[in-house]
């Protein structure tokens, strides 16, 4: 059904004549005629009597305007839930404890005005499914991965390199250590449980080890950070990679080792990901408030995989 026609319809009914209605929509006497009349085609019936006093709804007219009413609130109601800055802004985070989800809170403080909808997605192929869909608006993922180049609609701009600090237990041989550089972990056997292979972390830590002689291994299953955590705590013989913006939280009695690795510092590189056509205006916000308050990628003295994207 042509909803013009339908607005017209209800239209002439509030303003009693077909002149007023013209008047109202701004347009002429004779196209609120021919709305009318195909109205009336498409429905089958009489809807208006030409009187004197101008025109009177019939008794159809009379049954069909409150779901004409009904019709054009609902029309109403689509068209602003899909209106730019009407709705919250979605993006996708890799966990809620992950830096990712430290710049997405940090930008909800400086702009609270702004809804936003924080989603967790799997890998880089579901959000950018999700990103052409318009089911997100945005992702944070590591980028330029070989053999996975980014669709030409998808944008992205690196936006923050994150350090990695090795996590170990009390008993661990480098749990006293002020820092530690890649090459003194050769030989240690660095656990990480939660890499998936194809994944866009499985690539990064793949291209580490191999950059730098290291041990990491990504068996048993995944139980979590807890039992991650617990595990690092009772196994001397464990450390593994956290981020250095990862907020954890563990028992005081775990006696954990948080000791940053340097030179060079390994930094995972955090890249936004959006569709070149996202008309929210949040989402400009959201670029604007990243590149004024991460400091710039691609510091002296830190390692990327040669496939991370630059800023």
């Amino acid at each position: 059904m042509d909803l013009s026609t339908v607005r017209t319809f209800v239209a002439v009914a509030d303003a009693g004549r077909f002149q007023e209605a013209a008047a109202d929509l701004a347009i002429t006497q004779q196209a609120v005629s021919k709305r009318i009349a195909a109205l009336e085609r498409h429905l089958g019936v009489r809807l208006f009597t030409r009187t004197p006093r101008g025109a009177e709804l019939t008794i159809d007219g009379q049954a069909f305007l409150p779901h004409a009413r009904e019709l054009l609130r609902v029309a109403d109601r689509a068209v602003a839930s899909v209106r730019a800055g009407s709705r919250p802004l979605r993006v996708d985070v890799l966990a809620s404890r992950s830096a990712q989800s430290g710049l997405m809170r940090d930008f909800h403080r400086a702009h609270p005005e702004i809804e936003l909808d924080v989603v967790t997605l799997f890998d880089i192929d579901a959000a950018i499914a999700a990103i052409r869909s318009g089911t997100i608006d945005a992702t944070f993922r590591a980028v330029g991965t070989p053999g996975r180049p980014l669709p030409e609609d998808i944008e992205s701009i690196r936006v923050l390199d994150e350090p990695l600090d090795l996590l170990t237990g009390p008993a661990h041989e480098l749990a006293s250590a002020r820092s530690v550089t890649p090459a003194r972990l050769a030989g240690h056997r660095i656990w990480m449980p939660g890499l998936v292979p194809g994944t866009e972390w499985a690539a990064y830590y793949d291209d580490l080890a191999a950059e730098f002689g290291l041990t990491i291994e990504a068996t048993g299953p995944n139980f979590g950070s807890d039992a991650l955590l617990d595990t690092i705590a009772d196994t001397p013989a464990l450390a593994t990679f956290i981020g250095g913006r990862t907020r954890l939280i563990w028992p005081a009695g775990h006696g954990l080792r948080r000791i940053p690795v340097v030179d060079p510092t390994p930094v995972y590189p955090h890249s936004l990901l959006w569709h070149r056509d996202n008309p929210h205006p949040a989402l400009a916000a959201l670029r604007a408030h990243l590149a004024a308050t991460t400091p710039a990628p691609g510091a002296a003295g830190t390692w990327v995989p040669g496939w991370a994207n630059p800023r």
